[in-house]
């Protein structure tokens, strides 16, 4: 004879139904006030990337006033074409706060990739204009002295270009090896001029000069392609996390999908660990994004795959603690529904109730007596975690001898009751070994929780 008789409820469609729910809700993303709350939370990264584009712009600006009127034009040019494109860049991720979707970033591709063939035009006419000149030099050889000074000023703007590119430091990045490549070359130019070879000294000297100031030039609009991608990346980490604020507390959802008026869901407490881990991994991620040493490629991988992961990851997150309150809440109600049962059928009444350890989260507990002394504890938890399927064990503690055909002719009608008040149930079988007897102690798992119980429900 076994006094553990196992029945199994399984509310995995009802589960289903109410995930689906759940999801729905996830995808509209109805947060309240998430675009004013991410454009707040990225206001300071906007401003602290584009004041070091400015500066590099100021300081740029410094430089042509010291160049010669033969670069000094299309310098200008440049820097203003380059200003435009980062003033251009900053409004457009300032009014795309929290929103900055798919068409947004390929218009910005788009602007930025614009303006860099206009650049390169540009300077490809100069770089023309620039030879039809060297191509004269016969005639400006016959005065070394004029032929000196176009060269000795050749050399002061490469020179002054050099200078303004190792300050900048965007060449370690984007271009390693090209400004000391560069350099070398300078240096021979010099060398050539000083031995009156003007000519030599002159073609060098202005080939490089166009050289350094392309490379100048296209480090600033990769790092402004790194800057955008750092913004894009900042702004979708720190969506995903105001998503998970704005998530801690989810409505009790009745049966048809709708909230019940006063009731919630604390997401932290029923997700058990997963929301701070998800909270801690968007924090890590939203670290990388802000450090200006991540380059382009994984702040693009940041914002494609990173955010969109975390962000579904939010979603099974609050779908799971939702459905751990809903088994919390159907173990308390299975359990009512067996204390009637047994009330009907056996004359058993109800003496107490409590969760594992005084924790929602874990098994129910309800203790029966009956007016011969013999006691019943009801064991309900679920079958598998997340599952969706509940075991009732029935244990009986009986002072006299009950036959094993009365114990499962009891579990049998537990069973039909079940199935009344509609629960799926798939029958009724013995477990072998006596129940422990430690159980009886209901009282116990509130002298000694394991869990400090804090807006569980």
């Amino acid at each position: 004879m076994s006094g553990r008789k196992r029945i199994q409820v399984d509310e995995s469609e009802w589960y289903r139904i109410q995930r689906q729910a759940r999801d729905l809700r996830k995808v509209q993303r109805e947060v309240p006030n998430l675009i004013d709350a991410v454009r707040r939370q990225t206001r300071a990264d906007l401003d602290r990337t584009f004041t070091r584009v400015e500066r590099r712009q100021q300081q740029h600006d410094e430089l042509i006033g010291r160049l010669s009127d033969q670069t000094r034009e299309l310098e200008q040019d440049t820097a203003r074409r380059l200003q435009q494109q980062a003033t251009e860049l900053r409004g457009e991720l300032a009014a795309g706060a929290g929103q900055l979707r798919e068409e947004t970033r390929q218009r910005l591709a788009e602007q930025q990739e614009r303006t860099r063939q206009a650049i390169a035009a540009e300077r490809a006419e100069r770089r023309a204009e620039t030879s039809r000149v060297s191509a004269r030099i016969d005639a400006i050889d016959k005065d070394r002295a004029q032929a000196g000074q176009l060269v000795r000023s050749w050399l002061s703007d490469a020179r002054a270009m050099t200078a303004a590119i190792a300050e900048a430091a965007l060449h370690e990045r984007y271009a390693p090896g090209e400004l000391d490549r560069l350099t070398d070359r300078l240096a021979t130019a010099e060398q050539n001029a000083a031995q009156g070879r003007f000519d030599a000294a002159l073609a060098l000297a202005q080939e490089t000069y166009h050289s350094l100031s392309e490379l100048r030039t296209e480090t600033e609009q990769r790092e402004l392609e790194r800057c955008t991608a750092q913004m894009a990346a900042i702004d979708a980490l720190v969506t995903v996390e105001e998503e998970i604020e704005g998530n801690l507390i989810q409505p009790v959802l009745g049966p048809d999908g709708e909230p019940v008026d006063g009731y919630t869901v604390d997401v932290g407490f029923w997700s058990q660990g997963e929301l701070d881990r998800l909270r801690e991994e968007t924090a890590d991620g939203l670290a990388r994004a802000r450090d200006d040493r991540t380059g382009t490629g994984e702040l693009n991988l940041l914002r494609e795959q990173e955010a969109p992961r975390l962000e579904g990851a939010l979603g099974d997150t609050v779908g799971r603690a939702c459905l751990r309150h809903l088994a919390s809440q159907t173990r308390v109600s299975l359990a009512d529904a067996v204390v009637q049962a047994l009330g009907r059928t056996a004359f058993y009444e109800f003496v107490d109730g409590e969760y594992q350890d005084a924790d929602p989260r874990g098994t129910y507990y309800a203790k029966l007596v009956h007016e011969n002394g013999n006691q019943i504890v009801l064991d309900i938890s679920q079958a598998e975690p997340d599952s969706g399927r509940h075991v009732v064990r029935v244990l009986s503690y009986d002072h006299d001898i009950t036959a094993e055909a009365q114990l499962q002719e009891r579990a049998a009608a537990i069973g039909e009751s079940l199935k009344d008040e509609g629960y799926p149930v798939s029958g009724a079988a013995s477990e072998p070994g006596a129940p422990d007897r430690k159980l009886l102690d209901i009282q116990s798992h509130r002298d000694n929780p394991a869990h400090a119980v804090e807006g569980g429900a």
